[in-house]
């Protein structure tokens, strides 16, 4: 993902101009070049993948519709896109190992159908789907303060990674790393009104790796740091 600057990229597959909102797109085992001949200072962020796990993303997604790789070197910034880099960007430091899961296996599969021009797929709203879903949302709740990466939450739901990612949200509205993420930060707000601990245990007790990202999350939900909330709610 190109986030600032331009440079020049060239592969097998042509010869392209990088800019910002671009996708550079390479194959496994593929050479490639990078040229900054006209200016310097670029900044990209870089998914790789295995490329067995790639190939299981791409025909779980297209169901063989496409091959596992790519007939082009660059997607230009579209719409599509857009989504994927405003989260990728926000989260570049030191966010939640969740979300860069759920935006890497977005981005292969959305990679590939767009350089091959296919169209979107429409998200399962079957009732096994529902009771998929639903058995995942319960399994969270009993425990949302442990290690709930896309794959062991596709493995609850019996789904795929990429399956599971597009059924959970056409279903529960928010991505699981929304879900999780709200459904921690409530479980916060409720302990910091009920009890007296330190900021800091509630936050590592609740799922959160740091008290800094838990500060930042809590602001943006609640619209004040946890210690103001903390202060409010007592003094109501």
């Amino acid at each position: 993902m190109v986030t600032a600057g331009t440079f020049q990229y060239r592969s097998a597959q042509g010869r392209e101009l990088m800019t910002p909102g671009s996708l550079l797109l390479g194959n496994a085992g593929q050479d490639f070049e990078c040229g900054h001949e006209h200016g310097t200072g670029d900044r990209c962020i870089a998914f790789w993948y295995s490329p067995e796990y790639f190939e299981s993303l791409v025909a779980d997604a297209l169901e063989g519709s496409a091959r596992p790789s790519f007939p082009i070197c660059r997607i230009p910034p579209l719409r599509e896109l857009s989504p994927a880099f405003a989260q990728a960007v926000a989260t570049a430091a030191g966010r939640p190992e969740t979300l860069w899961e759920e935006l890497s296996v977005r981005l292969a599969s959305d990679s590939i159908r767009l350089a091959n021009g296919l169209p979107s797929q429409p998200a399962n709203d079957t009732p096994a789907a529902v009771a998929r879903v639903t058995r995942v949302i319960r399994a969270i709740e009993r425990d949302p303060a442990g290690l709930l990466s896309i794959e062991t939450l596709a493995a609850e739901a019996r789904l795929s990674p990429y399956h599971f990612l597009r059924t959970f949200e056409s279903l529960a509205g928010v991505t699981p790393h929304q879900y999780l993420l709200r459904m921690r930060l409530r479980q916060a707000a409720m302990r910091l009104t009920a009890e007296s601990e330190k900021i800091l245990d509630i936050a590592l007790d609740c799922g959160f790796g740091d008290v800094s990202n838990f500060n930042r999350a809590f602001r943006s939900e609640f619209g004040i740091n946890p210690r103001a909330f903390r202060s409010k709610a007592r003094a109501a």
